[in-house]
C-alpha cells in the first residue's frame, strides 16, 4: 500500500469524510522521483463541527502521528466542517517549492 493510499484509509476511517483528498506533492519539492514524503490533505468532516482549527489539525496529527514520525516530511491540512465546504468547495492552491528539485 503507497504512503498516500495509507494516508487515505487512516483518515477515511478515523473521520468519516463527506470529502477527503490526498495529494501527493513531493515532486514539488527537493525529493527523488517517485517520493512520498510531502503531502496535502483536505478532509470535510462532521467530526470537526464545534472545533478550533488548531483541534482539528491535532487531531489529524494523532491519526497520522506513526506516519508523521517517519516517512512524511510535511502534511498540509485544510480541515473543514460540511458548511464552511460548501461555502468554499475548494481548498487553498499550493505555493511552488522555493528550491529546484536536483532531480528534475
Amino acid at each position: 500500500m503507497s504512503m498516500q493510499q495509507q494516508i487515505e484509509a487512516k483518515l477515511a476511517a478515523a473521520l468519516s469524510p463527506s470529502h477527503l483528498e490526498v495529494i501527493n506533492e513531493s515532486y514539488m519539492h527537493r525529493v527523488a522521483p517517485g517520493s512520498e514524503s510531502h503531502f496535502k490533505v483536505v478532509v470535510v468532516s462532521q467530526v470537526f463541527e464545534g472545533q478550533r482549527l488548531l483541534g482539528r489539525h491535532r487531531q489529524v496529527n494523532a491519526v497520522l502521528a506513526e506516519e508523521l514520525a517517519g516517512a512524511i516530511h510535511a502534511l498540509a491540512l485544510h480541515t473543514y466542517t460540511q458548511a464552511e465546504w460548501l461555502a468554499r468547495e475548494q481548498a487553498p492552491k499550493t505555493p511552488s517549492c522555493v528550491s529546484k528539485s536536483p532531480f528534475a
